[in-house]
């Protein structure tokens, strides 16, 4: 049987150790690679070459839209596989209604996301941020000693988890092993299903008012937009934490401001609405705020289990047998 023709797109800056030597041989065993460089544009004569006669398409972080301009240059195409996260913004909605199979690790991406929340949750119940600007402030352990008997730590504490996702579900899962009490609001779920997870079923505000910690993991829909506002926020316990690893959108980030400038609560926050804070943003500067640069998804030697899972797609395309993550174009609406 004639091997399908692969090609690639994404930046290469951004993608290092997503296609691993070993990897690229295992796709040579599968399909023939039409160039290992890849495309980072879609409209030089290189790339109009290589889409002519790809079959199987390969994107990353950085891969250029596939909009009708590429589609229409590439008549042979019959499945993209995205080696990362989401395809919203990236796929254009025509590939679905030409036939193309469209597949994503979002899947494989969720595994770090869930590990850094677990280590957030876990540091947030502890206050280990608090214990160490103490510590550097005070050099000495006087104050240390009089916090440890506060009633923090990670022994029944509530966490409230907003939103039933892949990773949603997999923090949940994390957190079947520890000593907490796991309340989680989502439309689409109910009672059964959640107690089926592990958690407890619970809508919006209660959770807001209930939970020692809650952590983010809706997807940003238009209905979601600032679904964590002024109102909500002030529902918190004070001294609770919130945990922000999914979309910056879903919260109202002047109302978060404003509420964590008066101390009441505390924020690790790695995505923010825009992307990348104003520099003169509190956000960078505020004591009860642990911000990181988007870096909960996969990064570094963690991004080989995205190249893993698009090769296992690649692999079961070309046997003819069912995508494990297939996309399909009603699925734009509610993934993140």
């Amino acid at each position: 049987m004639t091997r399908p023709a692969i090609a690639f797109a994404m930046q290469p800056d951004r993608t290092r150790y997503v296609l691993t030597p070993e990897l690229l041989r295992r796709i040579e065993g599968l399909a023939r690679i039409l160039d290992e460089a890849p495309m980072t544009c879609f409209d030089d004569e290189r790339a109009r070459r290589l889409l002519a006669e790809a079959e199987i398409l390969v994107t990353g972080w950085g891969a250029p839209p596939f909009d009708g301009t590429a589609l229409a240059q590439a008549p042979r195409l019959r499945l993209i596989v995205h080696a990362a996260g989401t395809v919203k913004g990236l796929i254009d909605e025509g590939v679905f209604d030409a036939g193309i199979a469209v597949s994503h690790a979002a899947e494989a991406n969720a595994v770090p996301v869930a590990e850094f929340t677990l280590a957030a949750i876990i540091f947030a119940g502890k206050q280990v941020f608090r214990f160490r600007d103490l510590y550097a402030a005070n050099r000495n352990r006087a104050r240390i000693h009089r916090l440890q008997g506060e009633p923090i730590g990670n022994y029944r504490r509530t966490v409230g988890i907003v939103g039933a996702s892949r990773i949603g579900r997999r923090v949940i899962e994390l957190l079947r092993h520890f000593d907490y009490r796991i309340l989680l609001y989502d439309p689409l779920v109910n009672p059964e299903g959640a107690a089926a997870l592990g958690a407890e079923k619970a809508d919006l505000d209660p959770l807001m008012a209930r939970s020692d910690i809650v952590s983010l993991h809706a997807p940003s829909l238009p209905e979601t937009r600032h679904m964590i506002d002024a109102r909500r926020l002030s529902l918190m316990k004070e001294g609770a934490t919130l945990i922000n690893t999914a979309r910056g959108a879903l919260v109202d980030e002047a109302a978060l401001i404003d509420r964590l400038k008066t101390g009441a609560i505390h924020a690790v926050i790695d995505v923010t609405d825009p992307e990348v804070p104003e520099a003169s943003s509190p956000l960078y500067d505020l004591p009860n705020v642990f911000l990181t640069p988007h870096i909960a998804g996969a990064i570094g030697l963690e991004r080989t289990r995205l190249g893993e899972m698009a090769v296992d797609e690649i692999a079961r395309f070309v046997a003819g047998r069912p995508l494990d993550f297939e996309i399909r174009k009603a699925d734009l609406e509610r993934i993140a």
